[in-house]
Order: structure tokens, then sequence, then C-alpha cells
């Protein structure tokens, strides 16, 4: 299998098995509506198979990082529609990714204080308005609000599909809200959303559930992480419960699944035997310098280990035309680290393509 072969994912005919994995660029405004240098951004990436978005909350409470955009509002949906517009007119397709980032979050970032399964504060520090302050203990969710943290996340869909994207994908992976009631160290309840890995995988399983039901499974993707300790997550019984919850989402027919690959191998593997649908991958590579050939080896491995499509981050970022320069061999652009996160068009749009 090649990178550069045709797939089909949900209702989209992929011209090539490279997506464009979320990455967080902090250049929204105020009001979470991305700027007009979005849509140049994403457009110049077009020839990816599938364009992830960065992670767009459902919500004010679900922002957790200044100047992410969200897909809550009229405006925010206007400013989106520009950009889904621009990636179409150059010929590619593109998901939205919407992120709850519940306890990691900060008050500064908008006046509330963040929520969580359980009121666990997370260690470490974020970055906020006024540089990196530490992480706050967040305020336990009711079971009346999960619900409508459920019917946010299935509007936010509704408005991704109203804005002109392909289909939605579900960040449940690095730490954020729904990764959050999976890990036995972040969900600390007792009652129907915690304790045994049934209740732990119930949040999850419901967000997938009323997000499908609102827009079609075929355009909904779920991303995971599993075992890896980002934002202070514990996945101690990872080889029991995502198992648990792939058999519990199977009968949903998601478009895709795509996996963050994990240190543990016999986690991936019991990932790739438990999905029996679409499987990206994003695979294990350095950080924070990306490796010389930008994951190409990795992902060609993974291909050959049963995945699907493969994500690449800072290969899009620095590369818009990475599928070209894979597909010739051509030499690779470095990668900026003064514009990774907010500021102006310098390492955003900037990046040269060939010729």
């Amino acid at each position: 299998m090649s990178l550069f072969e045709p797939v089909r994912v949900g209702r989209l005919d992929l011209p090539n098995r490279m997506a464009m994995a979320a990455m967080t660029r902090s250049r929204a405004d105020q009001e979470g509506v991305p700027s007009p240098s979005t849509a140049t951004y994403y457009a110049q990436r077009a020839s990816a198979g599938l364009i992830i978005t960065e992670g767009t909350q459902p919500s004010l409470q679900g922002q957790g990082y200044p100047w992410t955009p969200g897909i809550y509002t009229d405006a925010q949906v206007a400013g989106w529609r520009v950009v889904t517009d621009a990636v179409h007119a150059a010929g590619g397709r593109i998901f939205n990714q919407i992120q709850h980032s519940g306890r990691v979050g900060h008050p500064s970032v908008h006046g509330l204080p963040p929520v969580a399964p359980s009121a666990v504060r997370a260690n470490g520090q974020i970055f906020t308005p006024t540089g990196p302050q530490d992480l706050v203990e967040p305020r336990e969710l009711t079971v009346s609000e999960i619900h409508g943290i459920v019917a946010e996340f299935a509007d936010a869909a509704r408005r991704a599909i109203e804005a002109g994207f392909d289909g939605v994908e579900l960040h449940s992976a690095m730490g954020y809200l729904l990764h959050q009631f999976l890990a036995p160290n972040s969900n600390q309840r007792s009652d129907a959303y915690g304790g045994s890995i049934q209740g732990r995988i119930r949040f999850v399983v419901e967000v997938a559930e009323a997000v499908a039901d609102a827009i079609g499974s075929d355009r909904v993707g779920l991303r995971i992480s599993p075992a890896k300790p980002i934002n202070d997550i514990a996945d101690t019984d990872a080889t029991e419960l995502y198992p648990a919850l792939l058999g519990a989402l199977a009968p949903l027919d998601l478009a895709h699944l795509h996996l963050v690959a994990a240190e543990d191998e016999d986690v991936n593997d019991k990932i790739r035997a438990a999905w029996p649908g679409i499987l990206v991958v994003n695979p294990l590579n350095s950080f924070p310098e990306p490796p010389a050939d930008a994951g190409r080896a990795n992902a060609e491995q993974w291909l050959r280990r049963g995945a699907d499509l493969i994500s690449f981050g800072r290969g899009f970022l620095a590369n818009p035309d990475l599928v070209e320069r894979f597909r010739i061999n051509a030499p690779l652009n470095p990668v900026n680290p003064e514009g990774l996160f907010g500021g102006g068009d310098t390492g955003y749009t900037d990046y040269p393509a060939l010729g």
C-alpha cells in the first residue's frame, strides 16, 4: 500500500492517504472567529487527502487557550465558511475537529472556571493571555451539565456542516474533556459516568452517538491517544478500556478512528484488532524537532501494519505541498519555531511551495 493510493473515508473519496493532523495555531480573534489568513493557510494545504482543523471549541466554557476558534456562534460559522470555501475551491476536503478542553483551561482565558468529570487539578501550567500560569482545580460537572455538553457537541457538529465542512472529528485525546472521562486519575465519579470501564466510556459514546445522529455517522471521526501522559492523564487500564470503547462505538460505523500511536505497542495492536473501520494513525515521531523525513518512514511502516491513512502535523505545517514533495522526494522546509502559536502570517502562510 502506498501513501499516494486513493481511499474512501465515510462519504469522501480521498486522492491519497496523507491527512493533515489538527494543530493548534492560536490565530482566531477574541470572539473565536478564524482570521482571513486561516483560509489561506488551509487552502495552501488542500492537496492533503484530508485536512483536520485545529481544535475548535463547542462553547465558551470549552475553550482552553487564548485565540482558538469556536464553532458555536453565527459569526464563527461565517468565518469558517470562508475557510471551507477556499479549501474546496483548491480541490481539498476538510473536517472540523471539535475540542472541549475540560480541566485544561484557566479562568483568565474567558472568565469561567474549568470543568471536568471530577474536581481533580491537573499538574502543570497552561498558556494564558498573561503568560504561563498553574492549572487550577476544575469544577465537577453535574449530570445535567454532562447532558448539556453532549448537546453542545451535536449543535457544534450541525454548525460545522452549515459552515461547509465535510465532517467533524471528536477530540477524545491529549488529556482534554472526553479523554478526562476515560482516565481513572481524572474521573473519580461514583455515578453512571465513572467508576467501571463501562461508566467511564459512557460520556464519549453518548457524544459520538449524538453527533452521528445530528449529521450522519459517515461524517464523524474520533481521535484517541491511549496511554499518553499528556496534560497529566494516566490511562492505567488502556489495554482493557480502549477495546471496550471501540466495541461500543463500532456499531455507529463512524467515518474514521484517529489513533495517536502509543509507546506501548501492545496498546496499538489491541486497537487495530478492535477497530473494524478506517484507521488514521499519527505515528510516534521525535519532538520538538521533527524527523528529517517528516515521518515518512514511520508512515510507510504503519501502512504495512494496517493503517488506512497517516496523519502528519509539522510536515504539513512547514510544507503546504507535502504530498508532492513526498511524491518526487523533494527537500523539505524546516519548521519555523517563532510562528507556531499566535502572531501574524510569519510561520503560518509564508512557507514556500515548490516552484
